[in-house]
């Protein structure tokens, strides 16, 4: 979880990967109305994402594992993600704003526009209880580390 940006999708799929599991990206399942409010720029509020969250926890109530890369910006979007799972681990991918707009700037999202940066930031509630991850290092580096604090073995 984090901002768009941070690199969920690029340490998810290689974590994926390196554990044998599929990689889900969530944005792969936003409903069209969120998808053109954020190609709009307009970011989307708690009742857009309820929907989304929910289809989100669907899939990963199928009881097979899976890595997801979802922002997840919120206590409350995540409590909704896991509503059932028994067996989850949060890994939360954090980095300062310049680093993160340096890397939106250098891409580009199919709809998520980097205007929308500084909102996630505003939103973000840093989780708790996850894995911690400063994105400012290299992916393999990142997915090194969340296989260390996951203690699985390999």
């Amino acid at each position: 979880m984090g901002v768009a940006g941070v690199g969920k999708t690029t340490v998810g799929a290689a974590l994926a990967r390196r554990l044998g599991f599929p990689f889900v990206d969530a944005d792969d399942y936003h409903p069209p109305d969120n998808v053109a409010k954020m190609a709009a720029g307009i970011p989307l509020d708690d009742e857009d994402r309820r929907p989304w969250l929910d289809l989100l926890n669907e899939k990963l109530k199928n009881g097979a594992p899976m890595v997801l890369a979802c922002s997840a910006l919120k206590e409350s979007y995540r409590r909704r993600l896991l509503e059932g799972i028994g067996d989850a681990r949060i890994v939360y991918l954090h980095g300062a704003l310049d680093l993160i707009a340096a890397r939106l700037a250098e891409r580009r999202h199919r709809y998520m526009p980097a205007s929308l940066l500084e909102s996630q930031f505003a939103a973000l509630e840093p989780p708790r209880e996850a894995i911690a991850i400063d994105a400012a290092a290299d992916p393999a580096r990142c997915v090194d580390a969340i296989v260390s604090a996951l203690q699985l073995p390999m």
